[in-house]
């Protein structure tokens, strides 16, 4: 069968791995070791030297690691992936590979807290610096440019206002000033948006989310060109150490199987709840990209293949009248996961986004009345009459 002609649903199940090359087994074999055998000396020094290919120290590589990184970089379209112990030691071995210091980084007007953290944190001690944009425009772009400027960061939608970045308009400023484009699809996973095919350069993960689906592992995905994935495999992650463990690569292998599955519905399940959300005497503002009232649904339309898992959602009230919502509730869970098979429902001002200082949480547009609603598996009517009554509450 042709490559190109294999579409995505076919890709998750079977891209990276050959049965027969692992004595028949239909699955991934987990390889839960830490070391591998040389047939002699000479050996472990090709190995060593780069001259030979072959597993050395699972720090360095593992084979069912090895199938995880193949099959997420032909999901996403590019020539290599590598894989993180977390999201957040993706974020840091791509930043940092981008970097030296006293660079500069541009990034979304709205990020994840943890990434806004790290960004402070390079701030201060390499004086790495950034700016922030809404990225409207490309002079808006433009403005922000110097000639220490290293990368682009993109959060689209951006946790948790669910703004949309236009990727195709952000990596066209990008290559004329030879500026690399780093996108965070954790929101979309590849089965609904794939950013390299819009010209961006490396595409991250907190597989943790989507790409796992049952909120049982923590790890990161990173897919770039082979040049940028070799050299941060051999500097950035072999020195700084944040791997990922077979076992989990195994978990995260299963849970690809059904992503396009799991996304499908996780979208239907939010288009639903959105338009109930949108009418409720409770609720001040919703806010969705697959909403055709949404502001930038029209990037919506353009690079993601449906609107996502994901609503936020502002209320009539207070951050107490926020609180006694998400006590009311019954069946969806108070988590700061999300992609997972169960609903969850979070408070970032107090949550996600709590290290974030308010002057720049409410320029992001983080107010104490919005509640990030991560829309699981389950029957919508269920979940419906959950939020329902929980909102009802704080009319009361």
């Amino acid at each position: 069968m042709r490559e190109k002609s294999k579409h995505i649903e076919t890709k998750v199940i079977h891209e990276g791995y050959d049965s027969k090359q692992h004595m028949g087994s239909l699955t991934a074999p987990i390889f839960q070791t830490s070391t591998f055998v040389f047939e002699n000396a000479e050996q472990g020094e090709r190995r060593f030297a780069g001259e030979e290919e072959g597993y050395i120290y699972s720090r360095l590589g593992n084979p069912t690691v090895r199938v995880l990184e193949e099959r997420i970089a032909m999901l996403e379209g590019g020539e290599a992936g590598l894989a993180f112990g977390s999201g957040m030691a993706a974020v840091s071995a791509v930043l940092l590979a981008l970097t030296k210091a006293n660079d500069h980084i541009i990034c979304s007007q709205g990020l994840y807290g943890c990434t806004f953290g790290l960004l402070h944190l390079m701030k201060e001690k390499y004086h790495i610096t950034h700016d922030f944009s809404e990225m409207l425009t490309e002079e808006q772009i433009e403005t922000l440019i110097r000639p220490e400027t290293t990368c682009i960061y993109v959060e689209t939608p951006i946790n948790p206002t669910m703004k949309m970045i236009d990727l195709e308009m952000v990596a066209k400023v990008a290559k004329k000033h030879h500026i690399q484009v780093v996108v965070d699809n954790t929101f979309s996973s590849p089965y609904l948006q794939t950013p390299l095919a819009l010209g961006c350069d490396i595409v991250l993960h907190s597989a943790t989310k989507y790409i796992c689906g049952h909120g049982d592992v923590v790890a990161g995905l990173v897919v770039g060109t082979q040049e940028f994935i070799s050299k941060m495999a051999r500097t950035t992650q072999k020195d700084i150490g944040g791997i990922i463990s077979p076992f989990d690569a195994w978990l995260l292998l299963r849970g690809l199987k059904t992503l396009p599955v799991r996304m499908d519905r996780h979208s239907y399940n939010a288009e639903k709840l959105f338009k109930k959300l949108k009418q409720h005497p409770s609720v001040a503002e919703v806010y969705y990209p697959g909403d055709t009232e949404h502001p930038d649904y029209n990037i919506t339309q353009k690079q993601m293949k449906a609107g996502g898992g994901l609503i936020s959602f502002e209320i009539k009230g207070d951050k107490q009248a926020a609180q006694k919502m998400l006590n009311s509730l019954q069946l969806i869970k108070i988590a700061v996961s999300l992609g997972d098979a169960e609903t969850l429902i979070q408070h970032p001002a107090t949550m996600t986004h709590s290290s974030v200082p308010v002057d720049s949480r409410l320029n992001m547009g983080i107010t104490d009345q919005l509640i990030r609603l991560s829309v699981g598996l389950e029957n919508w009517e269920d979940l419906w009459e959950d939020l329902n009554e929980a909102l009802n509450r704080i009319r009361a």
